[in-house]
């Protein structure tokens, strides 16, 4: 006998309520009560092949082999996603935490100032980081966080962008896969049409009104983008850039050459990569489009008897305003991950995430020198922690070397390989 089933301890009515309430309402059984409801040309014909039921030991048994299946390599495929290390404390006291698991931003204010706290301490981190006025509550991820600015961008032009017909988003071809693969889809309904290619050859139009660059690029170099930025302006074209946050310790941030929008994943401030995320993303911008990011801003304000107080400042989502006035329907899904990216920056400090960004970058420098000592040739000129290699015919043998060794390297065409350190 089964002693662990979850319908026996299932919230909802046991095997006699639900005989009793069938026959309140004049039905034999279940199924005929689906019989009476349910028009049959909408209903299986056949049973659900779904197997016999499990216990809850059961399932955690049958999730621990299949999980045992899996070849767990150390990851240098880099594009967003990074070995990182999780201090102890956040670990106990945030991930472990059931205090800090729910999925939302906390709607009551008045018993939530803590938690209120640790999200301004994550929009402030991405502030100084990225060198942009305002930084929301977090997003999704960097690919959707790139796609709400391509739509933050095309719904904010100006009378004179929108006159002229301007639907043209530019996106430099060095931006990650899984990202331009988000925003083709995201442009179909908003009637945007993308226009892919090399930053440098970018001929600009009056059609185009927005563009994104990734920084550090796909290739790993750290390109000079003030020239592009320079003819953006004097174009009236917004740029969106899509950053590494933890290169930002290093590099000159983008508001600070002009960006009007900074976007990126912030994975690899402690949080462990779980199979390829998602991560809670960052979204900073400039104060004039502070109405119009997605997602919530956490602002300082005072109670009702003049001392410091924490709330919801700008909520631009379907159930704060007006549908018609609503720029998007999502929430700061991962502000569990967000606490914890926000109390990895207050645990280092500033000083040593730019130990930590100089070692990642140091690193990667030791690994270029150590490859053309061995005649190998490596690619990228400027780079923070990725590096493209050209092995030529040696590239397979090398990659199913590495691979059987315990490390993931990144397949970029055949014969060259990128590796990203991590920290």
């Amino acid at each position: 006998m089964k002693t662990d089933r979850f319908s026996d301890r299932h919230i909802g009515p046991s095997s006699s309520e639900t005989e009793k309430m069938l026959r309140k309402i004049g039905v034999g059984s279940l199924n005929e009560l689906i019989e009476q409801t349910v028009p049959n040309a909408i209903r299986r014909k056949s049973e659900l092949n779904v197997g016999a039921a499990l216990t809850e030991f059961d399932y955690l048994n049958h999730l621990r082999k299949v999980g045992a299946k899996n070849k767990v390599l150390r990851s240098y495929i880099g594009m967003g996603y990074y070995g990182t290390i999780l201090p102890s404390v956040i670990q106990r006291n945030i991930l472990e935490n059931p205090g800090w698991y729910t999925a939302y931003t906390p709607y009551q204010a008045e018993i939530a100032q803590g938690r209120l706290e640790a999200i301004l301490n994550f929009q402030t981190m991405v502030i100084d980081l990225t060198g942009m006025p305002i930084a929301n509550a977090s997003l999704l991820d960097e690919g959707t966080a790139a796609a709400e600015a391509m739509a933050m961008l095309f719904s904010d032009r100006d009378r004179d962008t929108v006159k002229r017909g301007a639907n043209v988003f530019f996106v430099s071809d060095e931006v990650y896969p899984q990202t331009i693969d988000i925003l083709r889809t995201r442009a179909i309904p908003l009637g945007i049409e993308l226009q892919i290619g090399n930053f440098r050859e970018l001929k600009f139009t009056d059609k185009i009104f927005g563009s994104v660059l990734q920084y550090p690029a796909l290739n790993g170099e750290v390109y000079d983008y003030a020239d592009f930025v320079k003819q953006a302006k004097a174009n009236k074209t917004a740029v969106a850039v899509a950053a590494d946050l933890m290169s930002l310790a290093l590099l000159t941030p983008p508001g600070e050459w002009g960006a009007d929008v900074v976007v990126g994943n912030t994975q690899r401030f402690g949080v462990p990569m779980g199979y390829g995320g998602p991560h809670a993303a960052f979204f900073a911008t400039r104060d004039e489009y502070k109405r119009a990011v997605a997602g919530r801003i956490i602002g300082v304000s005072v109670d009702a008897r003049g001392r410091r107080a924490l709330r919801m400042a700008l909520q631009t989502r379907e159930q704060h305003i007006r549908r018609e006035k609503a720029n998007s329907n999502i929430c700061t899904a991962q502000v569990l991950l967000a606490n914890m990216v926000g109390m990895y920056a207050v645990y280092h400090g500033p000083d040593r995430l730019r130990s930590i960004a100089a070692r990642i970058h140091r690193l990667a420098a030791i690994l270029a020198e150590g490859l053309r000592r061995a005649g190998i040739t490596v690619l990228t000129r400027h780079f923070f922690d990725t590096l493209r290699v050209d092995l030529g015919s040696r590239a397979l043998i090398a990659y199913q070397a590495t691979s059987e060794a315990g490390y993931n390297l990144r397949q970029v065409s055949p014969g060259i390989l990128g590796i990203a350190i991590n920290e």
